[in-house]
């Protein structure tokens, strides 16, 4: 469901009680967390009992299953996931009690109110640079508060409410939630259409990020990429609103080049190759250690579902990647491919909802084409409803590799014994997708012990 913002945006400590509704998800649960670690009283619900749960209720976060009127209890304020539906007992019974009724991002503002916010937006990689961003400077030394969409490997956790000024957050562009931020400084990884349920056009998902640019701090700075005309732009932009620019990428123009980056990650890819450097020209601007800052990047062993590895068997390695838009897809197989050596890369995809598929179906297919054996699972429909014109084979009609080679599996439960069917010793199987596929590894993992 949609909230709005309110025109006064509290401090969290002001919030009273605060109650969350779909807290076991990586938004809430990170801004739960601080919360909590800061000593706000704080309670929630969720329909399963996800992963992020356990460390909330470490903390004495009451953290209850199922969704009831009586789970708010004498809460003051109420944030509610996008997921929520308007007839969700627990939204109801705040809006019959006049209760204070926040969205994630002003649930996140609230949190990041008087500290120096490091927001980390963009189309593509914002986990995996704000990850980046958070292990480099932990290694130089700061304490940042931070919030990021998936679980840090140095930490095991999403979210900490650190102690000193800084915050680094993951700032989703997808409802406009990051128009709600005024950071002192930015990277922004790449703009490329997505959300256009959203946003409508391209024109107006890249005018948002130039707006977005605009709520910089007078004083603060803007690290972007150097390689894209969308990029080069809002570098432009941003230049032109007086805000200092900071350029990373492979252009003879760009600020800061591999080059600089002096050390060897641990995760594969061209795309965290510019992750680094976002997080590495941002830390060096801020002052750090440029030394201790690599020594960070170098150690960072990645973050949840971004090239995952779940496991391994019968000489089958299985990894799993929260890649749902076709240039996603295409550098984890890009990645997937150096890890993979000899062996094949076999790629299974669930298309991550209708609107999304609708619009990206034949480039999704084609992106996927850098795979040897491809399974598309359906449409996992998240917050839209069923189109029966729009499934997953949709996705695989378009896959461009020969007969055999593809195949649309609609049962989800069908899925992890065709994979395992086409796997042999020595190929490499790579779920993908933002939804429930991230299930199926631990599953195919199971079988191929048992083959």
């Amino acid at each position: 469901m949609r909230v709005p913002v309110p025109d006064v945006l509290l401090p969290a400590a002001e919030l009273g009680r605060i109650h969350f509704i779909g807290i076991g998800g990586a938004g809430l649960s990170a801004i739960a967390r601080i919360m909590a670690r800061r000593g706000l009283p704080v309670t929630g619900s969720d329909n399963q009992d996800t992963p992020f749960l356990p460390s909330l209720r470490e903390l004495g976060v009451t953290c209850h299953l199922g969704y009831a009127a009586g789970h708010l209890g004498d809460a003051d304020t109420v944030v509610v996931t996008t997921a929520a539906r308007d007839d969700n007992p627990e939204v109801l019974e705040a809006q019959r009690r006049g209760l204070r009724v926040l969205p994630r991002s002003a649930g996140l503002a609230a949190v990041m109110a008087g500290q120096r916010v490091l927001a980390v937006a963009g189309t593509h990689g914002k986990t995996s640079a704000s990850s980046l961003l958070t292990a480099a400077l932990l290694h130089a030394g700061a304490d940042p508060a931070y919030a990021i969409g998936g679980v840090l490997s140095a930490t095991g956790l999403n979210a900490d409410a650190g102690s000193d000024a800084l915050f680094v957050a993951e700032a989703d562009e997808s409802d406009g939630a990051f128009l709600v931020y005024s950071p002192y400084a930015a990277i922004v990884t790449n703009i490329e259409a997505d959300h256009l349920d959203q946003w409508g056009t391209e024109e107006a998902y890249r005018a948002a990020f130039t707006e977005f640019v605009g709520r910089i701090d007078a004083d603060g700075l803007l690290v972007t990429w150097a390689d894209s005309d969308a990029t080069r732009d809002l570098a432009a932009a941003a230049r032109a609103a007086g805000r200092r620019v900071i350029t990373y990428g492979r252009s003879t123009d760009a600020d800061v080049t591999p080059a600089d980056l002096e050390v060897e990650l641990l995760v594969p890819g061209e795309h965290n190759v510019m992750n680094a450097l976002g997080a590495l020209a941002l830390g060096a601007a801020l002052g750090f250690d440029a030394g201790s800052l690599r020594a960070g990047l170098a150690s960072y062993a990645g973050t949840a579902r971004r090239m995952e590895l779940k496991g391994a068997a019968r000489g089958v390695r299985v990894y799993d990647s929260y890649a749902h838009h076709p240039t996603e897809i295409a550098g984890d197989l890009q990645a997937a491919r150096s890890v993979a050596g000899p062996g094949r890369v076999i790629a299974a995809f669930q298309p991550h909802l209708v609107s999304r598929t609708r619009i990206f179906g034949a480039e999704m297919g084609a992106a996927l084409g850098a795979a040897d054996e491809v399974v598309v699972l359906d449409v996992y429909l998240a917050r839209d409803e069923v189109d029966p014109d729009v499934t997953g084979a949709l996705v695989a009609d378009a896959v461009p590799l020969p007969e055999g080679c593809v195949t649309f599996v609609p049962d989800f439960d069908d899925v992890p014994a065709e994979l395992v069917r086409r796997a042999s010793d020595g190929d490499l199987i790579i779920t993908l997708g933002a939804g429930t596929i991230t299930s199926i590894g631990p599953r195919v993992l199971e079988l191929l012990a048992d083959r």
